[in-house]
């Protein structure tokens, strides 16, 4: 699999990473597809604290054991659970964040994190302190690197001004083009990653989507939706099926170092994966995709 450094770090992550967060709470069949991943050339896996309360990141701690060294980390912070309340709270605070850091790597059980992300963020958050957390625990070795997963340009915009992120973790799809006006572009000049989340727009661009489109998709219309997979469709070759033509147009923005979708099954994984072996989209491809694509996507869902 093709690996791409990920921002100004030492991390050489494959191009197709896998989303943890749809592997469920099942452990054998969910440590089981890690290891399928992992013998088949992806190394980039994320999780986050919130999902499935921690037990997400127990199942991936179980299923590094003995492999640490052919895997990148990748796990979220800012959620809190508070005590006899339903739910999380935002907590961007320092003092939350060096707290959470060792629940985190105890249930990865590991000693470090290789990518340790913000998960949201506000224009109001205290991002000074914020980021002296993160940076206080790259010098005692706990992360070895940090970034931001958000769709919020605002937000984006800052910690890029102030901030050493090496990454950022955006929702980026033919069908969610938020981020080509103004965030790619940014993180492009700045040597700054993406990695890309949903580029199957939760199954509304796979192969076996066409059920989903009924229910919709942010604002779109079923009618929209079913254009939208007609178009793609058109580039689909011998080589090439529906889910992983949407896979590599994610991957064809040079901002773009990784895409991360999930998986709840090893077919399902290994279609995904085989997307790094299929022909990369041409440059007319792309441009005649985005041209026959019939929402103004970018101004309708910003």
């Amino acid at each position: 699999m093709k690996k791409n450094r990920l921002g100004s770090s030492e991390l050489m992550v494959g191009e197709i990473g896998l989303g943890c967060m749809s592997l469920g709470t099942d452990v054998n069949p969910a440590v089981a597809l890690i290891h399928e991943a992992l013998d088949h050339g992806v190394n980039l896996l994320d999780t986050a604290d919130l999902y499935d309360a921690g037990r997400n990141e127990e199942i991936v701690g179980q299923a590094i054991k003995g492999r640490r060294d052919q895997v990148i980390v990748a796990t979220k912070v800012g959620n809190r659970r508070i005590q006899g309340q339903e739910g999380w709270a935002w907590d961007p605070s320092k003092a939350y964040i060096k707290q959470a850091v060792h629940d985190s790597l105890k249930r990865l059980q590991t000693d470090y994190i290789d990518l340790y992300q913000l998960h949201g963020g506000t224009i109001e958050d205290p991002m000074e302190e914020t980021i002296e957390a993160f940076e206080e625990l790259k010098q005692e070795g706990l992360i070895r690197y940090y970034g931001i997963s958000s769709i919020r340009p605002n937000v984006i915009r800052e910690y890029v001004r102030r901030a050493q992120i090496v990454s950022v973790m955006n929702q980026y799809s033919l069908v969610d083009r938020r981020a080509e006006e103004e965030v790619l572009p940014l993180l492009e000049q700045k040597g700054i990653s993406v990695i890309a989340r949903g580029p199957v727009a939760s199954g509304v661009l796979a192969d076996s989507g066409a059920a989903k489109v009924d229910k919709g998709y942010l604002d779109y219309t079923p009618a929209e939706l079913h254009s939208i997979r007609e178009t793609l469709g058109r580039y689909v070759t011998d080589g090439r099926s529906l889910t992983q033509t949407a896979i590599r147009y994610a991957l064809s923005h040079p901002a773009v170092a990784a895409v991360v979708p999930g998986a709840s099954s090893r077919e399902q994984l290994l279609h995904n994966i085989a997307a790094s072996a299929s022909a990369p989209l041409t440059t007319a491809e792309i441009q005649q995709i985005k041209e026959s694509n019939p929402a103004n996507l970018y101004k309708q869902h910003r």
